[in-house]
């Protein structure tokens, strides 16, 4: 997914707060380290501290989604979810692929039709994050990048 190997000597350490949310904390703290990961590798880039000058290889975003009254939802804010009759997380990649799929039927089953919709959901919604993403990265880098111009933003593939 990243090649670590570019990082050279460093670590990256992502802590993420999340000051203000009704809801789906985790998979937005998912989606804003994204972004925040991405800035810290345009920095050491800039820096000339990356063996690698792309290290990231896709980005990486979250999501809710669930059933609420027999009904499909995404980005389920707390009154929804803590009522929902299907309760999921998926973290995808801007390329496609899946990082992980936390799923749990709420004192109810529900069948792989209702699950392949659930990720159809959320993997449409995940590529509006993208979007987002992207959106943010293509600002000028928020602080003073070390040695020159401001590098262009690191944003997967």
């Amino acid at each position: 997914m990243h090649r670590l190997g570019g990082l050279g000597e460093n670590t990256i350490a992502v802590d993420c707060d999340v000051l203000q949310a009704d809801g789906g904390t985790r998979t937005a703290a998912i989606t804003g380290a994204y972004v925040a990961l991405a800035d810290a590798v345009t920095y050491l880039a800039a820096a000339g501290k990356l063996s690698d000058p792309r290290p990231l290889s896709c980005a990486i975003a979250a999501i809710s989604v669930g059933v609420v009254d027999g009904r499909i939802r995404v980005d389920l804010p707390y009154e929804e979810d803590s009522r929902a009759e299907v309760d999921m997380n998926v973290v995808a990649t801007d390329t496609g692929t899946l990082v992980e799929i936390q799923g749990t039927g709420e004192g109810a089953t529900f069948p792989r039709s209702t699950l392949d919709k659930l990720l159809d959901m959320a993997l449409g919604a995940c590529d509006k994050l993208f979007a987002a993403q992207r959106e943010a990265l293509a600002l000028p880098y928020p602080g003073v990048l070390p040695e020159g111009p401001p590098a262009p933003k690191a944003f997967g593939s």
